[in-house]
């Protein structure tokens, strides 16, 4: 498990590499505490730390959420399953479902069978041996499925197939954006015994939501985080949108 979560963060921490245009350029490795050091051309080294924001103020979801839940759970392993049988690319596969379309046992066959050819056209013909990031859009999937992220990593051994937020949804975003902080801040110390030049600290959301509908981006962006990460990143991996907190 240990082996297969590195897998993922080199992923994700390439991901992040290709969206945020002032990445420091330099020699990036994989560490431990932080889990990754960048060694600049100026000698300076940069510890990153990636966590996933976690929603501890989430609403339990209600019995009609739960069988929409497992009806979408059903649906990506099909899907993947079908890919498999036709190809050993190992992939990064994020499935935003739609909150308004509801999806029954009835359309569980058809909807993974346009998936995975809407997944397959649209690698098709792309050189697997190197990194790379592509969305399925809405007009290209069946009804009930907003869209899907593909990334592939040429150093990843397990296919990685998922229902994006499927943590739950937040009740308070910000609260946990600060609590995600803290928690990492404990850590800090611990960190700075490697003796670097800078600090970063990446949180990665699947996709921003909560459970209130006014405008989360400005809320984020409007509120005064602290931490002594000198720059303290969220990454919303399925729209690749970035938003310096600090």
């Amino acid at each position: 498990m240990a082996f297969d979560k590195k897998q993922l963060e080199v992923l994700l921490i390439n991901y992040f590499r290709e969206c945020f245009f002032d990445f420091p350029k330099g020699k990036l490795s994989a560490s431990e505490s932080p889990d990754f050091i960048l060694k600049m051309k100026n000698l300076h080294e940069l510890g990153i730390e990636l966590t996933r924001l976690n929603p501890a103020n989430k609403l339990m979801p209600n019995e009609e959420q739960i069988t929409q839940n497992q009806l979408r759970e059903d649906i990506i392993k099909e899907t993947q399953l079908m890919f498999e049988r036709s190809s050993d690319t190992k992939l990064f596969v994020k499935f935003l479902f739609s909150e308004k379309k509801k999806l029954s046992d009835e359309v569980k066959m058809i909807t993974s069978v346009r998936i995975v050819n809407a997944i397959r056209e649209k690698i098709k013909g792309r050189n697997t041996d190197v990194f790379f990031y592509v969305s399925v859009l809405k007009k290209h999937l069946p009804e009930g499925v907003e869209e899907i992220l593909i990334v592939n990593h040429p150093g990843q051994q397990n296919n990685v197939w998922e229902r994006s937020n499927n943590l739950g949804l937040s009740h308070n975003v910000v609260d946990d954006i600060k609590q995600t902080i803290l928690k990492k801040e404990e850590k800090l110390l611990l960190y700075q015994k490697q003796r670097l030049n800078y600090y970063w600290l990446l949180i990665t959301s699947d996709r921003l939501r909560g459970n209130k509908s006014y405008n989360l981006e400005n809320k984020i962006l409007n509120y005064q985080f602290k931490s002594n990460f000198q720059k303290v990143f969220l990454f919303d991996l399925m729209k690749s949108n970035i938003y310096q907190l600090i």
